[in-house]
């Protein structure tokens, strides 16, 4: 059996019929030299004329072909070529292709000839030269004198050949835009990370914090504001949400923090001017955001503490339970009245002492067996880590955290402490 009795399949761009091809194709003496040749053969084959009608209702173009050549087009092939059924009859499928076009389409047609039919994507050269996309479908058929046929059916594919060039333009365009947001979300990390003050010696304190936000960039932020030579503040603010937004938020919080802080007025004024700030600014809904504030004198003796809906600070002493600092205001961002009469809270310090301040990131982290750490947790880990040295605490309690939490996190976290010299 002849190996090139049917059709391969192929999708490739290339030249079509040369102006030499095109010549002999449509040359009468050459195809009535051709059609004279192989006309007993095609008397033989009358059960081609008889399906003729069929494969002419076909949406689909159809090729039969034997030994090589073409037996049968439908006018849905030829439409597809843009050649006539007469001028394709009788002509050599080698010659319509290139030679590298022509060496793969040997490996196809050894293909189907081994398994009987074949199915893959494929271009029709047409007669300007251009390639016309298609699905190849073809299968070797023999008839009752033991002849091999190869029939093919071709769809074609071009509008969904044209859908994919444009979904893959948008594709790299989409890629072009997430590296652009990649780079302006790293560029925001770096400022947003430049906020917070890793580690400071004022007065009678040292200082150390930590910030990391579940994505890029969070809705923490932690302040570490010498006010002059009279005292330091201390806050932790916690703005609800991930991402862009909550970080865009908190910082516009942070940049109106910072004057009040400067300013050194009553710490319950500064929770009410943010309050006021962001429901008069910020309109999103539901929206809310919680603050812990203290205020330390150079001599750190003597603490004034607010929170506003933020989880209890703590204060430590080496290997004793900690003393917690709830809380007198509520959520803010939410309620025009949210911030207590009393807000404030004062705490005296001793030589040793340790503050702890911390978002909810820390706290709300659960265990293989869904058990939330919670602030009971969290005492006794700042129980344990307070008989470390001040500059292994933070890392203590972070890493003990890590081990209880079951799976990566899922909230931003900040920690800020602050140890009496």
């Amino acid at each position: 059996m002849d190996k090139y009795t049917g059709k391969g399949c192929l999708a490739v761009d290339g030249p079509g019929f040369s102006e030499t091809k095109l010549k002999n194709l449509s040359s009468p003496p050459q195809m009535r030299r051709i059609k004279e040749a192989m006309t007993e053969d095609f008397e033989r084959r009358d059960w081609i004329p008889c399906t003729e009608e069929v494969l002419e209702t076909l949406n689909e173009g159809v090729l039969i072909a034997h030994a090589n050549r073409i037996v049968f087009v439908n006018s849905g092939y030829a439409r597809m070529s843009g050649m006539r059924p007469e001028d394709l009859v009788g002509y050599d499928i080698q010659l319509i292709y290139t030679p590298e076009e022509w060496a793969f389409l040997e490996q196809k047609i050894e293909e189907r000839v081994r398994a009987g039919h074949n199915r893959c994507e494929f271009a029709i050269p047409k007669k300007d030269g251009s390639r016309v996309p298609v699905i190849c479908s073809s299968r070797t058929v023999e008839d009752s004198e033991g002849r091999q046929f190869a029939i093919a059916t071709f769809t074609d594919i071009s509008e969904q050949k044209l859908a994919q060039k444009r979904l893959s333009e948008a594709n790299e365009q989409l890629e072009a835009r997430q590296k652009e947001i990649e780079e302006d979300l790293a560029l925001a990390a770096r400022v947003q990370q430049s906020l917070v003050r890793k580690s400071l010696v004022w007065g009678g304190l040292r200082v150390e914090a930590h910030y990391h936000p579940v994505r890029s960039i969070g809705g923490d932020l932690g302040l570490v504001s010498p006010f002059e030579e009279e005292h330091l503040n201390l806050l932790v603010c916690d703005v609800s949400g991930h991402g862009i937004g909550a970080a865009l938020v908190a910082n516009r919080i942070h940049s109106e923090t910072i004057p009040h802080l400067r300013s050194s007025g009553p710490l319950p004024d500064m929770l009410r001017s943010l309050n006021r700030f962001v429901m008069q600014n910020i309109d999103i809904s539901p929206f809310y955001f919680t603050v812990a504030a203290t205020r330390i004198d150079r001599d750190a003796r003597r603490m004034v503490f607010a929170g506003a809906g933020h989880p209890p600070a703590m204060v430590v002493r080496p290997g004793q339970e900690p003393r917690l600092l709830e809380s007198r205001s509520m959520t803010l961002g939410a309620l025009p009245n949210a911030v207590n009469s009393e807000a404030t809270l004062s705490v005296d310090l001793d030589r040793g002492d340790r503050v702890v301040f911390y978002t909810d990131g820390i706290t709300e982290v659960f265990d293989a067996h869904g058990e939330m750490l919670g602030v009971p947790g969290l005492c006794n880990f700042v129980c344990e880590t307070s008989l470390l040295p001040f500059d292994e605490m933070k890392q203590g309690i972070l890493d003990r955290v890590a081990a209880w939490r079951h799976g990566p996190p899922l909230d931003n976290v900040s920690l800020v402490l602050a140890e009496v010299l």
